[in-house]
């Protein structure tokens, strides 16, 4: 097909025809009418990033793991993928904003901070994520479609939806996070007339200011009103001053299983990152932010388990943004991640329905083949991912 591989040229095609159908290649898709989709009936998904970018020494290898309840419990209830990587072609770069669209989306993009910063992440993706898929074609609100997000990687806010024209805005994910609650806070104190003059001109400019960091936003910066609602019961438990709430890892993990109950997500994903803490310079830095996210993980199980619209109805699929250096001439040998050979290795464990248990597959598969898997086992495609069906995942 002059050089073109059969992926590219299906998805292509596909595209085509979708454009032709909805008025050409500058039409916006619009969200379908209410009652013309289906409706959903597969596994709920718990996407975890097992963030931060870590090694497979400090997480799989079972005489090294911090991990303990990922390498020692949850093998034995999936298949774990020892040897994924991250592809060495030219310009795909092993960053966590990078690894993170990868994953949402199935395929290696070039990716550039759309504000031209330093070391930015503001990336959009340019194909549709699996939130994206999963809604539009299923009949699934906003605020069951979550990206649990962390405080120091605001940049990541905003991966919610593509800016492909057959998907786009009306099918994006909400988030979860501090700063959406910082957001929501603000908002209700300006709203309760406790601010006067000078003082309540601040705070509008601040509010401004917070909420034209999510540029993608559109008109109205709100929620919506169950994730409202869902702050203010996270705001009369744990007040407004934001020394009592979890923090790093501990509040993501809070977040995801207060949302589980309150929320019932049908697809979340997690974006732990507090193994990054190691450019502070410590290696305990980066060993207890991996034995944080096993902790999460054993939370997160224990509430889906406990749960009887969750249990035996769930996907959980952890896989890390990247790895990390493995320079033993360092004085803490894993500080840095940046386009390393061991920053490519990484590894994934998929458990829960028609996923094979208790096998390890080494094999070498590659990080986008997460996508097009989950489109399988959730039951959509994936069409414009460029990864291989895990066909070693299916039961």
């Amino acid at each position: 097909m002059n050089g073109i591989d059969r992926r590219t040229f299906i998805a292509g095609t596909l595209a085509q025809v979708g454009s032709m159908c909805l008025g050409g290649p500058g039409t916006v898709a619009r969200a379908a009418k209410p009652g013309s989709l289906t409706e959903y009936r597969g596994p709920n998904l718990v996407l975890v990033r097992f963030g931060g970018g870590v090694r497979r020494r400090e997480t799989i290898d079972p005489d090294h793991t911090f991990s303990p309840f990922l390498r020692h419990e949850l093998t034995r209830r999936g298949v774990l993928f020892s040897n994924m990587e991250i592809s060495s072609e030219h310009g795909v770069e092993t960053g966590h904003g990078q690894g993170t669209l990868n994953i949402l989306t199935g395929r290696y993009d070039d990716y550039q901070d759309v504000e031209d910063k330093f070391l930015g992440a503001r990336f959009e993706a340019k194909v549709p994520t699996l939130f994206e898929y999963l809604r539009k074609q299923f009949d699934i609100p906003a605020h069951q479609a979550l990206i649990v997000n962390g405080e120091d990687r605001t940049d990541e806010e905003f991966y919610s939806f593509s800016n492909h024209h057959l998907f786009g805005v009306d099918y994006r994910c909400s988030v979860l996070s501090l700063y959406r609650f910082k957001c929501h806070l603000l908002r209700r104190q300006i709203e309760s007339g406790r601010f006067h003059g000078d003082d309540l001109a601040q705070r509008r400019q601040q509010l401004k200011e917070l909420e034209s960091l999510d540029y993608r936003a559109g008109a109205d910066p709100s929620q919506g009103p169950r994730i409202e609602r869902f702050w203010e019961r996270w705001r009369a438990h744990y007040g407004d001053c934001g020394f009592v709430n979890p923090r790093g890892d501990r509040l993501l993990t809070e977040l995801a299983v207060r949302a589980i109950r309150q929320l019932r997500p049908r697809l979340m994903m997690i974006n732990y990152n507090d193994p990054d803490y190691v450019h502070w310079g410590n290696l305990s830095h980066y060993t207890r932010g991996v034995a944080i996210i096993d902790e999460g993980l054993q939370r997160l199980i224990a509430c889906c388990d406990g749960d009887e619209a969750y249990r035996d109805n769930t996907l959980f699929v952890i896989v890390p943004d990247c790895g990390r250096d493995n320079n033993r001439s360092m004085a803490v040998p894993c500080q840095h991640h940046f386009n390393s050979r061991s920053s490519r290795e990484i590894f994934a464990l998929l458990l829960g329905p028609n996923v094979t248990r208790g096998r390890i597959v080494d094999r070498a598969v590659e990080q986008i083949d997460l996508a097009p898997t989950i489109g399988r086992l959730m039951g959509f495609d994936a069409n414009f991912a460029r990864g291989d069906v895990l066909e070693a995942a299916l039961a």
